[in-house]
């Protein structure tokens, strides 16, 4: 299969994102003109990220809104559930844990992992809190596919090479650091300060 660059992934997933959002308003047919005006892309990105995977829509009508979206559903692997485990029980994975939006999306929390002792063997929101050191029999034991990390950046790459060992193979980090981890395996990182950077280099920006 050829390799999709991440940038479309990312668009793919804020057409999926309008297409939802027109569901439920009852739209019926969109245009790539629509769809890309909705996001602040050209027609044209659009019909060239679609193009991708198929042929989608008719010409001079548009694409369906609900056949769009679930097509887009399926090439993101939306149709199906994913076993993620959360590791940190801290401010960040806490927020993570109640965050109903991933059940909703097919991402279930099957296991929580800390290393505070008075967090260990507690519920928290519905999930047993698991001893970090049993990481990777644990991971290997519930199938997960997916881990959160959530810890302290000190603590990170230990954890990830934990999660690797295991065989897992897609992680979301938001600890802020950089991590190394094979080839095979994909890596997200959520840096916020970073972001909240972006943001006031523009609000900086705008009053020179």
């Amino acid at each position: 299969m050829r390799r999709i660059s991440e940038s479309t992934i990312s668009r793919l997933s804020l057409y999926y994102r309008t297409l939802e959002t027109l569901q439920r308003e009852n739209v019926t047919t969109i245009s790539s003109g629509e769809l890309a005006r909705s996001n602040k892309f050209t027609p044209a990105q659009v019909r060239k990220d679609l193009s991708f995977f198929g042929s989608f829509g008719t010409r001079g009508l548009g694409y369906p809104v609900s056949e769009l979206k679930d097509k887009i559903a399926s090439i993101l692997g939306l149709c199906k559930t994913w076993n993620v485990a959360l590791v940190g029980v801290g401010n960040v994975g806490s927020a993570l844990v109640s965050y109903k939006e991933f059940q909703r999306q097919g991402f279930i929390i099957k296991k929580i992992f800390d290393n505070d002792l008075r967090k260990i063997g507690k519920n928290h929101k519905g999930i047993l809190v698991s001893d970090v050191k049993n990481l990777n029999m644990e991971l290997k034991e519930n199938k997960i596919e997916m881990v959160i990390i959530a810890v302290p950046s000190s603590e990170a790459q230990k954890v990830v090479d934990e999660v690797v060992g295991a065989g897992v193979r897609t992680i979301l980090n938001f600890a802020t650091t950089n991590l190394k981890v094979p080839e095979n395996v994909v890596l997200r990182s959520v840096n916020m300060a970073m972001e909240l950077e972006h943001l006031s280099y523009a609000l900086a920006n705008q009053k020179r």
